[in-house]
């Protein structure tokens, strides 16, 4: 029996599917099974896959459902102690799993291991650092406040907690990580390790440019946590919601440069504002980002960004 699950959910994934194998196959740690989640890809995702010899990979395909319930296809057919899922367009440091199976084992007290994201490009170069913060133990707190995974290529999990918490809220199909990583978080420690790991791929397709989407199902995940526990994160929510929308408001400059987002970005502005402790540097940026968005209202195209 494998010590570890591998479930890579995917979706037309065929232009970077073999990468993210291959990250899988270049891991130091060797005792894993790998299961390819195929959720109703139409493009070349499945004669890709299975033409991949390795009597450790299990292909399962189904219709299309979204990332939610591709993953939990895969965590209902995992045999391993340990769960550690990889998106279809991201990739793997060799030696994520060790490290971060070793950090669980000198840990017994801890359910989840994680590690720190970098960012590439659809060519996979580096463009920029993650967060990189190292939370440890009980860091509920810190994950309400901002969901410093980052992402859902990152952690490794023992099993029995998933058993315990459930698997991803099929009714979310933005923030379903964040919400997933705070109910883990209601009832396990986590232990970092801190370096670099794991590589998001950055696209114009990725869920994270979905702002719209993204910030109603951020605000039902915060919802949902606080009435899980109510007294230590109530005083938390204020400065949660802030950072919500300093993300979004942040972000609609990444996308495309229309007034629709324009407009957009003033209101994420506004309620950043609205939670946001009146400090010089929340004032100041505060004003740095609803001019922005009032150049980017008037002056930007009439063009619908499809992600919004």
């Amino acid at each position: 029996m494998p010590k570890i699950s591998i479930i890579i959910p995917v979706y037309n994934g065929e232009k970077t599917i073999r990468e993210t194998i291959d990250s899988v196959f270049a891991q130091t740690f060797q005792d894993w099974e790998l299961i390819i989640s195929n959720d109703g890809s139409s493009d070349r995702t499945l004669e890709i896959v299975t033409a991949i010899s390795d009597p450790r990979i299990r292909i399962i395909s189904d219709v299309n459902a979204g990332l939610s319930e591709s993953r939990n296809r895969g965590i209902k057919i995992a045999i391993g102690a340990y769960i550690s899922f990889l998106d279809a367009d991201d990739l793997w440091s060799s030696d994520k799993l060790e490290a971060q199976l070793q950090a669980l084992e000198n840990n017994p007290e801890a359910a989840v291991a994680y590690s720190w994201t970098d960012y590439i490009d659809d060519r996979g170069n580096w463009v920029r650092s993650g967060l990189h913060l190292s939370p440890q133990g009980n860091v509920l707190p810190d994950l309400f406040l901002c969901n410093f995974l980052e992402n859902g290529s990152n952690l490794l999990v023992r099993r029995e907690a998933i058993d315990r918490i459930g698997d991803f809220e099929t009714s979310l199909t933005s923030a379903q990580d964040w919400d997933f990583y705070l109910r883990l978080a209601d009832r396990y420690h986590f232990v970092p390790v801190s370096r670099s790991q794991i590589f998001y791929r950055i696209s114009d397709t990725s869920f994270s440019t979905n702002l719209q989407r993204h910030h109603s199902q951020s605000l039902l995940v915060i919802e949902w946590a606080l009435k899980r526990n109510p007294e230590l994160l109530q005083p938390l929510k204020k400065k949660s919601l802030s950072l919500l929308y300093k993300y979004l408001a942040c972000k609609v400059f990444s996308i495309s440069a229309n007034r629709k987002n324009g407009r957009l970005s003033l209101y994420f502005s506004w309620q950043y504002f609205r939670y946001e402790s009146l400090t010089f540097s929340g004032i100041k940026l505060f004003f740095i980002l609803f001019i922005k968005g009032i150049f980017l209202t008037v002056l930007g195209n009439e063009n619908l960004s499809k992600n919004n």
